[in-house]
């Protein structure tokens, strides 16, 4: 038996006018249409999720700070972002948030958009001083009732300014993923997290992709919001960069930690504290802790940026604890005038 009579005769053997036949390839299924690395990793407009924006410059300097706003109604949540974000790492909360509450999100100073004399001087005291003087432009002398939320290095601001007695109308303090014990440990590993970093990207994308590939954000729909404005294009290099230069502000890193668990357990307002881990409670907060003077929720299936991987479920608790302890936007009001939407179970 001749192998070859099993074999599809090769084009030029097909007499003219009768079809070739099919090859084989001909009935592999079509691959589904793919989204690219650039259109996955794209960046996305702030306007999504806040209603307007805002330049609020301080009297008497030259400093000028950024501040994104949703809602209209409600108590004020003032997040504070960590070192090397910026305000719109609370972007997808603040679209969660508004139905209840208002809310500001700041680019602190060597941040985002805000422009400052000294975009170096990230002491605790400059910092929380900086918040003060955005709300008193803001709203005056006669602010609504606010809840602070800071994450990491906003964190320590926040408790700054709580322990600085500055902001009359506070009304609650929430405290993300730091923990001075840890905080303070970590640091002699800092500028080697900083240095081993990627540092220069091609594009916004790239560094959109990077920061969800390399761990430090967990959710693609938050980084592609919150990761451009942490960067600026480096004209001589033709490549992006970060905005922040946290590797030349080590001189503060430790005033950022030191002290603060005392003074956020001194703070007399209703207190939160999420973290991602039980391991990052120190001494000092579990005795504040079984002493009933704050309330810790630890937040699973998340990393250091609680606020950005798991945004619904940050939002639910923020909303749920102005709720507990009865905020309105004037401080506290008559149990059952104002309710949050239960979380979905």
């Amino acid at each position: 038996m001749d192998s070859s009579s099993n074999l599809n005769p090769l084009p030029e053997d097909i007499p003219d006018g009768e079809p070739a036949p099919a090859s084989v390839f001909a009935t592999r299924p079509l691959r589904p249409p793919s989204t690219s690395s650039s259109d996955k990793y794209s960046s996305v407009e702030w306007t999504s999720y806040f209603d307007k924006e805002d330049d609020v410059s301080i009297p008497g300097s030259n400093d000028v700070f950024h501040v994104y706003m949703a809602g209209t109604e409600g108590p004020v949540v003032f997040c504070l972002h960590g070192g090397g974000f910026s305000g719109l790492s609370f972007s997808i909360v603040a679209s969660k948030i508004k139905e209840k509450a208002r809310v500001v999100a700041m680019d602190l100073r060597g941040h985002g958009k805000s422009v400052s004399e000294n975009e170096l001087d990230l002491s605790l005291e400059t910092m929380s001083s900086d918040v003060v003087a955005v709300v008193k432009e803001l709203y005056g002398d006669s602010p609504p009732a606010i809840v602070l939320v800071g994450h990491s290095m906003g964190g320590s601001v926040a408790v700054q300014v709580a322990a600085n007695k500055t902001l009359p109308s506070l009304a609650g303090l929430v405290v993300v993923d730091v923990v001075e014990g840890t905080a303070v440990a970590s640091l002699i590993h800092m500028q080697k997290i900083l240095s081993n970093r990627m540092q220069h990207f091609p594009s916004i994308q790239k560094a959109i992709e990077y920061s969800v590939r390399g761990g430090s954000l967990r959710n693609i729909e938050s980084a592609r919001v919150s990761i451009p404005t942490t960067l600026i294009y480096d004209d001589s290099k033709h490549c992006y960069t970060y905005r922040t230069r946290l590797e030349q502000t080590e001189q503060y890193w430790k005033g950022w930690y030191e002290g603060l668990s005392e003074k956020f357990l001194s703070s007399p307002v209703p207190k939160l504290l999420l973290l991602a881990g039980t391991d990052r409670l120190d001494r000092t907060l579990t005795i504040g802790q079984m002493q009933g003077k704050f309330q810790m929720i630890v937040v699973k299936h998340t990393g250091h940026a609680i606020q950005e991987d798991v945004p619904e479920e940050f939002a639910n608790l923020v909303v749920n604890f102005i709720s507990r302890n009865r905020i309105g936007p004037h401080g506290v009001e008559i149990p059952g005038t104002w309710k949050p939407s239960q979380p979905k179970t």
